[in-house]
C-alpha cells in the first residue's frame, strides 16, 4: 500500500465514525454556511485509495459511504446550493452497496471500484429502474433493454451506480444559442464555484456534482469539449480518451467519429483508476478493436517524476485568449519547467482547416446514428426518430423550448445519408488536417511527448437570454482527430477554476496521466468549492 495513505488515515478513520454535520439541515446562503460546506469534506472528498483502505480496515462500508452521499446530495443539490447536478437518483443504490459489503466479508473486494458510489451522466443507457433520456422530455418514458458497454464494466468492478447527472440537453447538439447545462427534463445545472455561473457543457452535471463531492467518480462524455471544458470550470480531472478506447455502446450518440465517455474525477490517480475499468474490447463497437493490446493498467504511469525530461510542446496560437488568466497559466509552466519538462514553443497547424467541416460531420452522423441508437434503446418513449424528436420539440415548445430553439436537429435531419459526398470530403478533411497535418506533424517536428496548453477560460454567468458566451477553448484539435486529451486543475482567476491541458496521438494516454499526474502532485491546485451565489467577476 501506499505509504502516503497512511499519513491520511487516522484522520480518515475520525471522519469514517461520523456523518458529516452540514448534510443533517439545510445549507444557508450565508458566508458561514458556504465556508462550512467547504471546510468539512475529509471522508467524502477522499479518493479511491483512502476509501477503500477503509472499507478494508472495517471502519467504513460501501453501505455507510452511499448513505453519506444520498444524504449530501439531498443537502446540496435539492437544497441549500441547490446544483441541480443529478437528474435522478438510483432507488437500488444502498441495496447494491449492501450486497457489496456482504460479497467483500465473504470472499474479498474485486478490485479498487469495489463499493465506491460512481454518478454517469444521462446519455449513458442502464437496463435498472432509471431512464437513459439526454435531458431530453421526449426520451422519457424510454427503459433501456441493457446495460451500455461501460456499465457492465462498472457493476463487474463492483461499483455502486448511485444515479445519473444532467447535461447539456441531446450532449449540447441542439442548438447554437444554447444555455449549456440546461435540459428540458433537468433544469439548469449551477458552477459550485459561483452559483450564477455555468458549467459548460455538456457533461455539466457530471463535473459539478463531482466538484461538491456528491460521488466518488462521474463518467461523461465528449463530442468537442464536454468533458474537459466542464471538468476545468469545475477544478477536476478530465480524460477524453483515444476514440475507441472506450466502448460507444449504449451511449445516445451525436457523431461516432467523435463520440466517447470517459472519466470525471477529483484526482489524477481517480481517473486512472476509473478509465482502466471503463476500457475493453466491446463486439458492438467496432472502433473498440483497434484497442486490442493498448489498453492497460493506467495506475502504472501514476509517476511522481514523469515529467521529468520530457518533451511538451507549449501551443501559444491555442491558448485562452482570456490575457487576464495568464498568470495561471504562467505558474503552470514555471512548475512544468521546475518538475524537469523540456518546454518548446510550437504552433499547431491547420486548425481553421477544419471548424467548418467538423460541424458537417456532425450534423450527418447525428442523424444516422440517432436513428439506429433509438430503433435499440427509443422503446417506450414518445419518439423513434431524429424527425420525432424534432415533432415532439416543436409541439412541447413551452416546456422544451422555452429559451432556444433546435436549429441543429433540424439541419442534421436535412442532410443526406453516410454515402453523401459532401459527408465523405468533410470526413477526410477533418482527418487530414487534425492527425496528419496537425496534431501528428507538429509531435513529429519536434519529437514531442505532448501538446500543452489553457484548456479554456473561466466560467461564464448562465444567460439564458443570449446563451453561452464561450469564448475559446483547446478541446477541437484533439476532438476531431480522436486523439486523447487531459486537463488538470491549475488555480483561480478571479474566483473561478482554470484547467491545463496535455494532449498527444492516439493511445497515449499513458504518457499524458503519467505528465498530469507529476504536474498535479507538484502543484496541487484543487480547491474545493465555496459555493458562492455570485461571482466576483
Amino acid at each position: 500500500m501506499d505509504r502516503r495513505l497512511f499519513v491520511k488515515l487516522g484522520l480518515l478513520i475520525g471522519a469514517a465514525n461520523s456523518i458529516n454535520n452540514d448534510a443533517d439541515a439545510a445549507v444557508s446562503s450565508s458566508s458561514k454556511s458556504e465556508a462550512h460546506l467547504a471546510n468539512n469534506h475529509s471522508l467524502i472528498d477522499a479518493d479511491v485509495i483512502e476509501l477503500q483502505a477503509l472499507m478494508s480496515s472495517g471502519k467504513l462500508s460501501a453501505k455507510s459511504l452511499t448513505e453519506q452521499y444520498l444524504q449530501r446530495i439531498k443537502t446540496i443539490d435539492r437544497a441549500g446550493p441547490h446544483l441541480n447536478s443529478i437528474i435522478e437518483l438510483n432507488p437500488d443504490a444502498l441495496a447494491i452497496a449492501t450486497a457489496l459489503d456482504a460479497e467483500r466479508k465473504v470472499s474479498g473486494a474485486r478490485g479498487p471500484l469495489h463499493g465506491i458510489p460512481v454518478l454517469i451522466k444521462d446519455n449513458i443507457a442502464t437496463a435498472d429502474k432509471m431512464q437513459t433520456t439526454a435531458g431530453s422530455l421526449a426520451l422519457v418514458g424510454a427503459r433501456a433493454p441493457r446495460d451500455a458497454f461501460l456499465v457492465k464494466q462498472l457493476r463487474a468492478a463492483g461499483a455502486v451506480i448511485l444515479g445519473k447527472t444532467n447535461l447539456s440537453e441531446w450532449a449540447n447538439m441542439r442548438s447554437t444559442r444554447s444555455t449549456s447545462g440546461w435540459s428540458g427534463r433537468g433544469g439548469l445545472t449551477k458552477n459550485p464555484y459561483a452559483l450564477d455561473r455555468n458549467c459548460s457543457g455538456s457533461s455539466s452535471g457530471s463535473a459539478a456534482a463531482i466538484a461538491a463531492s456528491l460521488a466518488t467518480l462521474a463518467v461523461g462524455t465528449e463530442t468537442d469539449g464536454s468533458i474537459v471544458s466542464p471538468a476545468s470550470l469545475c477544478s477536476l480531472v478530465g480524460i477524453k480518451p483515444t476514440l475507441g478506447l472506450i466502448s460507444r455502446d449504449g451511449i445516445v450518440p451525436i457523431a461516432h467519429s467523435q463520440d466517447t465517455a470517459g472519466p470525471m474525477t477529483r484526482t489524477v490517480s481517480d481517473a486512472a483508476l476509473l478509465l482502466t475499468v471503463l476500457a475493453g474490447i466491446d463486439a458492438r463497437d467496432s472502433a473498440t478493436a483497434s484497442s486490442r493490446g493498448r489498453a492497460t493498467d493506467y495506475t502504472k504511469f501514476l509517476d511522481k517524476n514523469g515529467l521529468k525530461g520530457a518533451r511538451i510542446g507549449v501551443t501559444r496560437n491555442a491558448m485562452s485568449s482570456n490575457l487576464r488568466q495568464q498568470a495561471v497559466v504562467d505558474e503552470a509552466l514555471e512548475v512544468l519547467k521546475q518538475q524537469g519538462a523540456i518546454l518548446i514553443d510550437v504552433e499547431l497547424p491547420n486548425i481553421a482547416k477544419y471548424t467548418d467541416s467538423e460541424l458537417e460531420v456532425l450534423l450527418y452522423e447525428l442523424k444516422a446514428d440517432l436513428n439506429r441508437y433509438l430503433a435499440e434503446f427509443g422503446q417506450g418513449c414518445a419518439v423513434n426518430s431524429l424527425a420525432d424528436v424534432i415533432a415532439f420539440n416543436e409541439k412541447n415548445r413551452s416546456r422544451e423550448m422555452p429559451y432556444f430553439d433546435q436549429e441543429l436537429l433540424i439541419k442534421a435531419q436535412e442532410k443526406g445519408d453516410l454515402n453523401s459526398p459532401a459527408y465523405l470530403i468533410a470526413l477526410e478533411n477533418n482527418h487530414q488536417y487534425s492527425r496528419v497535418e496537425g496534431i501528428d506533424q507538429i509531435m513529429r517536428e519536434h519529437q514531442l511527448d505532448a501538446l500543452f496548453a489553457s484548456t479554456g477560460g473561466p466560467a461564464w454567468i448562465s444567460d439564458y437570454v443570449n446563451g453561452d458566451h464561450v469564448i475559446d477553448g483547446f478541446s477541437t484539435p484533439a476532438a476531431v482527430a480522436g486523439y486523447p486529451h487531459i486537463t488538470v486543475p491549475a488555480g483561480f482567476f478571479a474566483g473561478l477554476p482554470v484547467g491545463v491541458s496535455f494532449i498527444a496521438g492516439q493511445y497515449a494516454e499513458g504518457m499524458l496521466i503519467k505528465l498530469a499526474y507529476a504536474y498535479e502532485q507538484a502543484s496541487k491546485r484543487r480547491k474545493v468549492p465555496t459555493y458562492m451565489a455570485h461571482s466576483l467577476g
